[in-house]
């Protein structure tokens, strides 16, 4: 029985991969570096910490990733702000089925929580959510399965009774090791991400309501 619905957020609640990847190749351009989009997808769904680190470590960069952190999430909240940017479709109704049906709705997103609420405050979306964790308020972030384990907890399910919507490799990864069911969404905006390891793959929002009533005998309010 699920008990509780936990999202991710970047590329799932909102389409903001390109705004990631955009801002990231900016940043490294200030330092003198160019990267790709390709190589960028391998860091999707990490903490900012754990990617600027290892950036840092791969490209030997001499920036520390609090100043590189600091630049990104300035431009980042500030082109946000600026944006027409809209939930991505299928959202606000995925999150009324769940409240009508009485399932605990979480947020486990490896962004800072200030960008969560930024996200989520542009939506009008908190009050849908029981619980927000942000991965960089956990000992380890994605793949690590801590986030999701902590998100479970303060909702008072067993992890086992916990379904997750993720959209990438590293998000499936933490909330399969976590225990918990998963629904990979296949945004392309997301880059190449290897979802296989979910238990239903969906590439609308849509189809997800659907699946939870073919799942959980759910009837319709």
């Amino acid at each position: 029985m699920i008990k509780a619905f936990i999202f991710d957020m970047d590329g799932v609640i909102i389409d903001s991969e390109p705004l990631h990847f955009e801002v990231d190749q900016w940043v490294m351009e200030q330092i003198g570096v160019q990267i790709t989009h390709s190589e960028l997808e391998e860091y999707v769904g990490m903490t900012n910490p754990a990617m600027w680190s290892r950036l840092i470590a791969k490209y030997s960069l001499r920036d520390s990733a609090q100043d590189l952190i600091k630049l990104q999430m300035q431009t980042k909240l500030a082109r946000l702000r600026a944006s027409d940017e809209q939930p991505i479709e299928g959202i606000p109704e995925l999150l009324s089925f769940l409240k009508a049906n009485q399932i605990a709705i979480g947020l486990a997103s490896s962004s800072p929580r200030v960008f969560i609420e930024a996200v989520l405050d542009k939506f009008s979306l908190t009050p849908f959510f029981h619980y927000i964790l942000s991965g960089e308020e956990v000992p380890q972030g994605k793949p690590a399965p801590d986030i999701y384990i902590q998100t479970a907890e303060m909702l008072g399910v067993d992890a086992a009774d916990c379904m997750v919507l993720e959209d990438s490799r590293n998000g499936i990864l933490a909330a399969k090791t976590a225990g918990m069911s998963c629904i990979g969404y296949r945004n392309p905006n997301s880059g190449d991400q290897d979802l296989t390891r979910a238990d239903f793959i969906v590439d609308r929002i849509s189809d997800i309501k659907q699946y939870l009533l073919s799942i959980l005998s759910i009837r319709e309010r």
